[in-house]
């Protein structure tokens, strides 16, 4: 039997979210402050012993306290509910299992499990709060009713966890739909640790090198492991003959190095002639034995030199220690000698602390193979766990297949639309069901699956962050992507305090990312060149203004549906902005250049052109160079300008250089300024202020002493 998945409902940040778990890894990840912590946090408070807080119930739940606390409705109190399924094999044992424990769901397609995290008697709760912060005349009252159940142990008095079976049926038109039988407290607990066990490495597990009182957390974890072993009748019989024959040389040797001491105090008289005689003898047991007296040291063979544990490195010791958890946690699932739980779920919290990134990327296979070692030492080499790993990191990802990444992502409640309001709420994506749509372009069909495996490709091959940002910059090449910092710098600054990902993809495959970005719903900017070729059939590169030319570039034709310059020259800024896939795509548009009183329109058809355009004066006073002299005539110079950069003897890294370590006077070409300032109004919105007051900027700067908790972290 294996996890299928779980519902969360009113629990921090998750409002309403469904996950589908693997039946063997399962990736969480997304960006900070996303969830991924909430979806492991209700299985602690759930099964894992951690109390509940008023503050898990989601933000928006809060007024719902207070509608109770003036309506006294019970209906109007929340519930955190966590809802478990299950996929059951009908020919295992564990089918018959299920149905033993829950015999009234065996007519039913999915079985579960719902726990309910609410409040056993609303008016109790509600006198005990009147009782405490008596209303006052208008009504108010000293403390909140969330003030209130977070003080002492108000929330764990009134609290109570509900249980329930879930059976889901599809009826012949296809309807499904979902049953739900209370099950009494008491035999709810029983039930749940027959069906499932959670266990967790945490994130914060406290490897260190400068804290003497931790730094022998690995041998402790050894002693752990072999501690309950003794558990197996195996070791244990070992254990105690291995002690056994010490303890009887111990005595011998206590016999002698004690002996001046008893004859001292039979001197005394003590014991009396009619006494026992006294005798030290060692009394070590295996438990006793390993109690703090099991250390790890790392040994040199060849020099046969020591070293204590807290001398080898961080993520060494994060490795073994990952490591033995996972076969101990395993290991005592097995060894259950009866009733043992159907299902093993283990949480592993970013394991990539400390890890080099080759070891990141085989951290996924290793634990494997430390679990398939544990069952078939155990003789159950089919019994394994499934394990969901919470991560940061691209590494490990890349070493993961697409299908069981669940992305975390932070979006704004269902009513909450409000301008620059805070995003309190997370949705979770499963990439199993992403499938982007097939395409002809230029006349070649790409199926959906090639147009899979090329993102699969490119992400794992980029060692990706994509499922870490805030919003997602596509470029075409090289001179975008070095360039573009100091863009950022110079025409949207407060990008610098965001989690961008580049995208270096070309003109010809920035579409292919579309229905990707647009699944995950990361806003996300394409920066992309015009490409002007002739209207013939030969179609070679040509002058953007040059009569009737087209673009060849694919992005272009995809995501605008304009194959002509002209067409795309005609549109609108707002034309270039798709707000439903929180989209934006910039290219070269007309520039007007002044040169000595004179004007000219120029078009770039690329990136270098378009800089050499928007900073014609630092290219007439050399301050840019593109190696090749300037005529004096405006339209000598557009056409000198556009033959050198085409010509296969500029180097457009080396420009881009030049400009990197030249004098900081350039100004960005403005097509890109403009995508950026899109991204950043995007990101940072105006929030909107009540009676008609001015919208607030709230990512403007703050007065020293005033800045927000959030922004000392930021970038």
């Amino acid at each position: 039997m294996r996890l299928n998945s779980i519902a969360i409902r009113n629990f921090r940040r998750l409002e309403n979210v469904q996950i589908d778990i693997e039946d063997q890894e399962t990736l969480f990840v997304g960006p900070n402050n996303s969830g991924k912590t909430s979806a492991t946090a209700i299985f602690r408070c759930f099964l894992g012993g951690r109390e509940f807080r008023v503050h898990d119930f989601s933000a928006s739940r809060m007024s719902d306290f207070e509608a109770f606390s003036a309506s006294g409705d019970p209906s109007d109190l929340p519930e955190i509910q966590l809802d478990l399924w299950f996929s059951i094999d009908p020919d295992s044992v564990a089918y018959g299992r299920v149905f033993s424990l829950l015999p009234n769901l065996e007519d039913f397609e999915r079985v579960g499990f719902r726990l309910s995290f609410g409040f056993a008697d609303p008016v109790k709760l509600r006198t005990a709060y009147n009782t405490a912060y008596p209303p006052e005349e208008d009504g108010s009252q000293g403390k909140t009713l969330v003030q209130f159940l977070a003080m002492d142990t108000n929330l764990a008095r009134h609290s109570i966890i509900r249980f329930a079976s879930l059976a889901q049926r599809t009826d012949e038109d296809g309807n499904e739909s979902i049953h739900a039988a209370v099950i009494e407290p008491e035999e709810g607990k029983r039930l749940l640790k027959h069906l499932l066990r959670v266990e967790f490495v945490d994130a914060q597990r406290n490897i260190n090198d400068d804290d003497s009182s931790r730094s022998n957390r690995l041998s402790a974890a050894f002693a752990a492991f072999y501690r309950k072993n003794l558990q197996d009748a195996g070791p244990a019989a070992d254990a105690h003959k291995v002690i056994d024959e010490n303890n009887l040389r111990l005595t011998d040797h206590y016999e002698v190095q004690f002996a001046p001491l008893i004859d001292l105090i039979k001197g005394l008289g003590v014991p009396s002639v009619n006494d026992r005689d006294l005798r030290i003898i060692s009394s070590l047991s295996p438990e006793t034995a390993l109690k703090g007296n099991t250390e790890l040291l790392y040994v040199d063979p060849a020099r046969k030199h020591e070293l204590p544990e807290l001398y080898n490195g961080l993520g060494f010791k994060n490795l073994i220690y990952m490591a033995i958890q996972v076969r101990h946690f395993h290991s005592q699932w097995l060894a259950t000698p009866e009733n043992r739980p159907l299902c093993l779920l283990i949480f592993i919290e970013e394991p990539e602390v400390h890890l080099h990134a080759q070891v990141q990327q085989t951290f996924i296979t290793n634990i494997w193979k430390v679990i398939k070692d544990s069952a078939e030492a155990a003789g159950l080499s089919g019994a394994v766990p499934q394990i969901v790993v919470t991560t940061h990191s691209s590494h490990i990802l890349d070493a993961v297949d697409f299908a069981k990444v669940r992305y975390f992502q932070r979006c704004h409640a269902a009513n909450d639309n409000a301008p620059g309001s805070i995003r309190n709420v997370s949705d979770v994506r499963s990439l199993r069901a992403f499938q982007p749509e097939g395409d002809i372009i230029d006349g070649v069909v790409v199926s959906s699956q090639e147009a899979l495996d090329f993102l699969k490709r490119y992400l794992r091959l980029t060692h990706c962050d994509l499922f870490f940002a805030d919003a997602a910059i596509l470029v075409e090449g090289a001179v975008e992507k070095l360039l573009l910092p100091m863009m950022i710098e110079k025409s949207a600054n407060k990008l610098r305090s965001s989690y961008l990902t580049l995208l270096e993809v070309g003109g010809a495959y920035a579409h292919r990312f579309e229905g990707l970005l647009s699944f995950l719903r990361i806003p996300y900017l394409v920066i992309t060149d015009l490409d002007s070729v002739t209207p013939d059939a030969a179609a070679s590169a040509c002058r953007g203004d040059t009569q009737d030319a087209r673009t060849s570039n694919a992005s272009l034709k995809k995501i605008l549906g304009k194959s002509t310059v002209a067409e795309l020259m005609a549109l609108e800024r707002d034309e270039k902005i798709n707000n439903e896939k929180d989209c934006c795509i910039a290219f070269q548009c007309d520039i007007t250049v002044t040169d000595q009183g004179n004007q000219r329109t120029m078009r770039p058809r690329t990136l270098e052109e378009a800089f050499a355009y928007d900073n014609f004066a630092l290219l007439r006073e050399g301050k840019i160079a593109i190696g090749k002299a300037i005529p004096d005539d405006l339209d000598a110079a557009y056409q000198t300008i556009y033959d050198r950069i085409r010509s296969s003897s500029f180097k457009k890294t080396d420009f881009a250089m030049s400009l990197l370590a030249g004098d900081d006077v350039w100004q960005t070409p403005a097509y890109i300024a403009e995508g950026l300032v899109w991204l950043e109004a995007k990101l940072y919105p105006p929030i909107a202020q009540p009676d008609g007051a001015p919208m607030l900027d709230k990512s403007a700067p703050v007065p020293l002493g005033e800045a927000p908790v959030a922004a000392l972290g930021a970038g």
